[in-house]
């Protein structure tokens, strides 16, 4: 049963920021509320609270576990909701059934990012919280030095729907993906977003994640539609007007990934509120750039 959602995750997989409270730096709950319900209003089948873009790494615990549980509360069975889970395997496990428990469709799983990490040691940790977790599973994977055979390893796993694949390197992708058995029920998703979207469908990605969907969430989908199509010339112009704000996002060794989305969504009147440390605010010149691309894309306050 856990395998049929992987058909689900043939879209966007939109990751949520995380409002903070300009003077308390806690969650804004509200502003939670708000910017799900945006993102479900405006299409999103599937929709990820605690990934990188939600400044995952910079929230507790227990704040990770309550924006899954108010996410879930929020969408009423609207979209999937994708748990980002991690740390340490106890923890990864703890979170993953409080999601189960909270009603999320499936979780995340964040590549770990324990300095001494190897190939055997992150299937043992990918396999360990799958199989404690009693919930469809996307692993995260990201750190280029880990071996795709592990992939292959794990993808009999009933509980393994999807890979969120996020190294930039497509003849490794376009080999990864083939190497899975044809029948595994694993959706391979590109995992950096709409710049390099139409590079991943090309070798045969099905999905993409989008932080852009916080902002301009009609583009993300006209893009979508163009690559279901396999309409490359579209894709490729609708790429050119997007490309600027995903390379704002990637700048500083991408530092800047969550902070132009907020800074964007603050222009135009949402709520996404400061980021919390180690990520600063934007430069003015940055601000200035986002600034101008958002009146180029005719954006006006939501």
């Amino acid at each position: 049963m856990s395998k049929k959602i992987s058909e689900e995750l043939k879209t966007i997989s939109g990751i949520t920021v995380t409002p903070f409270d300009g003077e308390t730096g806690e969650i804004d709950w509200q502003g939670v509320e708000e910017n799900v319900e945006f993102l479900i209003e405006n299409g999103l089948k599937v929709i990820v609270p605690c990934g990188n873009t939600s400044e995952f790494y910079a929230l507790t615990i227990e704040e990770a576990m309550e924006e899954t549980k108010r996410t879930v509360e929020i969408a009423r069975g609207r979209c999937l909701v994708v748990a980002g889970i991690g740390y340490s395997v106890g923890t990864a496990i703890e979170m993953g059934q409080k999601a189960k428990a909270d009603g999320a469709d499936a979780i995340m799983i964040h590549m770990p990012v324990h300095p001494y990490i190897t190939s055997e040691g992150a299937k043992d940790y990918f396999e360990e919280i799958i199989r404690a977790v009693d919930l469809p599973a996307v692993i995260y994977f990201k750190n280029p030095s880990v071996s795709d055979d592990i992939l292959v390893e794990l993808a009999d796993l009933e509980q393994l729907v999807g890979v969120k694949y996020a190294i930039n390197d497509l003849p490794r992708f376009a080999k990864a993906l083939e190497s899975l058995p044809q029948d595994a029920g694993v959706t391979m998703i590109c995992g950096t977003a709409e710049k390099w979207a139409p590079f991943y469908y090309s070798a045969g990605a099905e999905g993409f994640t989008s932080g852009l969907v916080n902002v301009h969430p009609k583009k993300s989908f006209e893009l979508l539609d163009a690559l279901q199509q396999q309409d490359y010339s579209t894709a490729f112009g609708i790429w050119h007007e997007i490309v600027e704000f995903e390379d704002l996002r990637e700048k500083y060794s991408s530092g800047n990934n969550v902070v132009v989305i907020k800074e964007a969504m603050e222009i135009l009147n949402m709520t996404a509120g400061p980021p919390r440390p180690p990520v600063a605010p934007l430069n003015d010149a940055d601000r200035e750039a986002v600034s101008q691309l958002l009146s180029r894309w005719a954006l006006k306050s939501y």
